[in-house]
C-alpha cells in the first residue's frame, strides 16, 4: 500500500464516520442532561427515508437535512414526554420507538426503494484542500465532514467552558443541587433531549444523502445502537465519541482491505469484525484495566486521562425528577 492509497483510505475513514460523530454527540448531548434516547436506531432510519424523499421531491438536500432534523427532534420529544410528564421508563419508549421507526420506514419508504436522488456535493477549502497528507484527508470533504468536526469541538467546549454547559451536566449529574441554585431541570432535559435528537436525525439523512445514496429497508440499521455503545465508550464526551466513531470506521475500512486480501474467507467473518471489537471495547471500559493503565502514567497526565477515559455514566442519567 502506497501513501496515495493510505491518505485516501483515512479520509474515506473520516467520511464515513462523519454522521456516526454527528449522532453520537447528539446523544451525548442527551444523556448529559440525564435522558436516555434509546430510539436512536428507528429515529435514524425514519430520518434516512423522509429525508431522502423530501430531498428528492424538492431537489434539495438542505430541506431534507431540515427534514430529518424534524424527524429526530420528534422521536426525541416522545422519549423526553414520556419520561418527563408520564414518568414512565425511557428505556420502554425508546425501545419501542425503535422498532416502530424501523417498521414504519420500511413501509413508507417501501416506493423509494433504490431510486437515484440529489447527493451533497464535495467542497474542497481552497488552499487547505492543498497542504500535503492534511489537506486531502480534512480539507477536501464535503459540508457533512466539516459540521461533524465542528460540532465535536463546539459540544465540548459548551460542555466544559460555559455557564450553560454546568447547567446541562447538572441536570445529568446532581439535579437537586441544580434545581436548587436556580435551574430548571425538566425544561433543560427537554431542550436537550430534543436538540440532541435533532442531530441525530441530521445523521440519519447524511447517510441516504451523503454516504450509502438513496434508500432502501434497514438502512442504518444497527448504526443507532452503535452510536449508543460509542458514547459509552467515549465517556460521555464529544472528543472520545468522535475518536470511538473513527475507530469502528477505521475497523470497518480494515474488514473491506481484508475481504479484497483474503477473498476465500466467507464475507461475514469480516463484516463482523466492527461489532466484536465494540463489545470488546464495552467489556474494557467496564473494567479497572483502563484504571491500571492509567495508573502507570506520569502524574501530571493521570487527571486528564481520567477524564478522556471516564467510564461512570452521569450520576442521574435514567431519572425522573420532579420539580417541587
Amino acid at each position: 500500500m502506497n501513501d496515495t492509497e493510505l491518505v485516501r483510505i483515512l479520509a474515506s475513514i473520516l467520511l464515513t464516520s462523519a454522521p456516526l460523530i454527528i449522532a453520537v454527540c447528539g446523544e451525548t448531548i442527551t444523556e448529559r442532561s440525564g435522558v436516555i434516547n434509546l430510539s436512536l436506531d428507528g429515529s435514524m432510519l425514519m430520518a434516512a427515508m423522509f429525508g431522502f424523499i423530501v430531498a428528492l421531491q424538492s431537489d434539495s438536500v438542505w430541506l431534507g437535512f431540515v427534514a430529518g432534523a424534524g424527524i429526530g427532534g420528534f422521536f426525541a420529544l416522545i422519549v423526553a414526554f414520556g419520561s418527563i410528564h408520564l414518568r414512565v421508563s425511557q428505556v420502554a419508549v425508546g425501545f419501542v420507538l425503535t422498532l416502530l421507526g424501523d417498521d414504519l420506514s420500511a413501509f413508507l419508504g417501501q416506493n423509494y426503494t433504490r431510486i437515484p436522488g440529489p447527493t451533497v456535493p464535495h467542497l474542497a477549502i481552497p488552499v487547505l484542500s492543498d497542504l500535503p497528507i492534511i489537506g486531502r484527508i480534512f480539507f477536501d470533504q464535503d459540508i457533512v465532514v466539516y459540521f461533524a468536526i465542528i460540532l465535536v469541538i463546539i459540544t465540548w467546549w459548551f460542555l466544559n467552558r460555559t455557564q450553560y454547559g454546568l447547567q446541562l451536566r447538572g441536570s445529568g449529574e446532581r439535579p437537586e443541587a441544580a434545581f436548587a441554585r436556580g435551574v430548571h431541570v425538566n425544561r433543560l432535559r427537554y431542550l436537550y433531549t430534543v436538540a440532541g435528537g435533532m442531530l441525530v436525525g441530521v445523521a440519519g439523512a447524511a447517510y441516504s444523502l451523503n454516504i450509502k445514496i438513496g434508500w432502501s429497508e434497514g438502512h442504518t440499521r444497527g448504526l443507532g445502537w452503535i452510536a449508543l455503545a460509542i458514547v459509552i465508550f467515549g465517556g460521555w464526551s464529544p472528543v472520545g465519541g468522535a475518536l470511538g466513531a473513527l475507530l469502528f470506521g477505521a475497523t470497518k475500512a480494515v474488514s473491506t482491505v481484508l475481504q479484497r486480501t483474503f477473498p476465500e474467507v466467507p464475507v461475514v467473518v469480516f463484516n463482523a469484525l466492527p461489532w466484536i471489537l465494540m463489545i470488546a471495547v464495552l467489556f474494557l471500559a467496564g473494567s479497572n484495566v483502563l484504571e491500571r493503565l492509567v495508573s502507570l502514567m506520569p502524574e501530571r497526565t493521570q487527571p486528564s486521562l481520567r477524564r478522556l477515559l471516564r467510564v461512570q455514566p452521569p450520576m442521574a442519567l435514567g431519572t425522573t425528577f420532579e420539580e417541587g
